[in-house]
């Protein structure tokens, strides 16, 4: 069955960095574009930055661009999500997502805390 598995998150002082990984199993990984998504308290999913199935395109919302890389490895079927310059309006709980005929599937997510 599909598991996208998140890890990385923790509490982080502004300024600070952190990697977000997201374990895939149960699909063809290397053939799906993967996303980043998140979620801060209070709000709805916001669309973070997505990455095409080879890893050679990528986009970014406007909120992390230049601050944020994805990427992928496709023979370790796992998401990265590099966070620089972290921002208290970062904090949220980060999910990896894929479009799996037409329903979006994300894991349960990581917990991202931005805080002095």
């Amino acid at each position: 069955q599909v598991q996208l598995v998140e890890s990385g998150g923790g509490l982080v002082q502004p300024g600070g960095s952190l990697r977000l990984s997201c374990a895939a199993s149960g699909f063809s990984f290397r053939s799906y574009v993967m996303t980043w998504l998140r979620q801060a308290p209070g709000k709805g999913l916001e669309w973070v930055s997505t990455i095409n199935d080879d890893g050679s395109r990528t986009t970014y919302a406007d909120s992390v661009k230049g601050r944020f890389t994805i990427s992928r490895n496709n023979a370790k079927n796992t998401l990265f999500l590099q966070m620089n310059s972290l921002k208290p309006e970062d904090t949220a709980v980060y999910y990896c997502a894929f479009d799996a005929g037409g329903a979006t599937r994300r894991g349960q997510g990581t917990q991202v805390t931005v805080s002095s």
